[in-house]
């Protein structure tokens, strides 16, 4: 399905943010609030600043990069991908997110179902006509139901996170680099070059990526007979990517189609950072549109 990227005028329709001299806020187009700062007095995905937090998702990161293998991924993918854990519909797995806090996140300690519709809302009010990423904006955490009991509860390292591939050497702008020093991956000399067990070009679906939500909800979409256009999967699946969709690593791994996806992937990714704040969502009022999209895109009863 092709997908038509809208012009370079894109740049002023989106405008990121305003600053209000007074109260120091950031405003979305869709009137969406969210701090120029966050709760710690640091910027976004600032991991370096000393807080009790901070030191929490660095020790996040320690055991993330040390157990985040390529046999360790591969096992993951083979069992959840059976999806043979629990049947439930779209609207069922939100509800599930209620109590779910991502310990990886610096910024965000407000439970999840809250994140998904404030960015589902704030893409919605920039670009109307295109519903399946009002869609893809809801969905795009469900995977972090694998810290569900339900799911086998997960620990956070292999649910949450930035997400970056294996059998290729770790690129350094991947989040606290350093911990990989101690993952069984980083001596096997097959890994260790920058194209490891892969060809320039063989496009991002042949790569193996970190095990997470966001994996596990591209599978999930994908073998339900999702109806999303390939945008909206590239978008679950590589939406914490941070290493390719912020400092531009990996690209050579790239095909044609991951390029124009990526465009796509770099709109959303604007709102699912940007807009967390402590806006609140009356989420009954929104229920009925969200259902009326799940309807369009998906099945009644996923396999999960």
């Amino acid at each position: 399905m092709t997908i038509l990227i809208e012009k370079p005028e894109m740049e002023s329709q989106v405008q990121e943010k305003r600053i209000r001299s007074e109260e120091k806020e950031m405003v979305l187009d869709g009137g969406f609030l969210a701090p120029e700062i966050n709760s710690f007095g640091n910027s976004f995905r600032d991991y370096d600043a000393e807080s009790g937090r901070q030191k929490g998702v660095e020790e996040f990161y320690r055991l993330n990069h040390i157990s985040q293998s390529y046999g360790f991924v591969k096992r993951m993918r083979e069992e959840y991908g059976k999806l043979d854990k629990v049947e439930m519909s779209i609207w069922e797995c939100c509800e599930l997110l209620n109590d779910v806090v991502d310990d990886s996140d610096p910024d965000l300690d407000e439970p999840q179902i809250e994140h998904l519709l404030q960015t589902a809302e704030a893409i919605r009010k920039d670009y109307p006509n295109e519903d399946w990423l009002h869609l893809t904006g809801l969905i795009h955490d469900l995977g972090k139901v694998l810290l569900h009991p339900s799911f086998g509860g997960l620990p956070q390292w292999a649910v949450v996170g930035d997400t970056f591939p294996l059998g290729c050497a770790f690129d350094e702008s991947i989040v606290h680099h350093k911990y990989f020093k101690d993952n069984p991956d980083n001596s096997n000399p097959a890994y260790s070059t920058k194209n490891g067990i892969y060809s320039e070009g063989c496009g991002l679906e042949n790569v193996m990526i970190s095990w997470g939500h966001d994996d596990y909800m591209y599978l999930v979409a994908k073998e339900n007979k999702t109806t999303l256009p390939s945008a909206g999967l590239f978008i679950i699946r590589y939406h914490s990517f941070y290493p390719l969709h912020k400092a531009g690593a990996y690209k050579h791994l790239m095909n044609e189609e991951d390029a124009e996806n990526l465009k796509w992937l770099q709109i959303f990714n604007k709102y699912d950072l940007y807009s967390k704040s402590k806006v609140r969502i009356d989420v009954e009022k929104v229920k009925p549109y969200y259902l009326s999209l799940i309807d369009k895109y998906f099945p009644a009863k996923l396999r999960w």
